[in-house]
């Protein structure tokens, strides 16, 4: 396809998605539609459906950064929201902290995190250690 058939392609489509900056939930799902049925397209996309997909995902990520920011948490605010979430209690956790008085200083904030807890509990999460500093 030649470069001037490419660019008609890619305005075709602009002209019937009419992606735009997103200011409401509303508009932000109706780009992650359009995303998806770019997505779930059977066959391989055409250079300028490529181009619409990556114009989506910045909208909708731009979107999602400003309206849906995790808001920064301490350490042990995470970890106590893995527990809860996990439904788990501190005894749970012995084998990542080694015993109950550690396991109860560190969600009393009387002790830190050592490098090998959040090792540990990283993997046994499955998160990041970065969410734990």
């Amino acid at each position: 396809m030649s470069i001037a058939a490419a660019q008609l392609e890619y305005a075709s489509l602009l002209r019937r998605t009419l992606p735009a900056v997103i200011h409401s939930d509303r508009e932000n799902e109706r780009c992650i539609s359009l995303l998806e049925a770019l997505d779930g397209k059977e066959e391989r996309l055409t250079a300028a459906e490529r181009r619409l997909a990556e114009l989506l995902a910045v909208l909708i990520e731009d979107f999602e950064e400003k309206n849906y920011a995790l808001k920064p948490a301490r350490p042990v605010e995470v970890l106590r929201e893995l527990i809860q979430a996990n439904g788990l209690r501190q005894k749970d956790l012995l084998d990542i902290f080694g015993t109950p008085s550690i396991v109860s200083e560190v969600l009393r904030e009387k002790r830190g995190l050592t490098v090998e807890h959040i090792r540990r509990l990283s993997r046994r999460f499955h998160v990041s250690p970065e969410v734990f500093f």
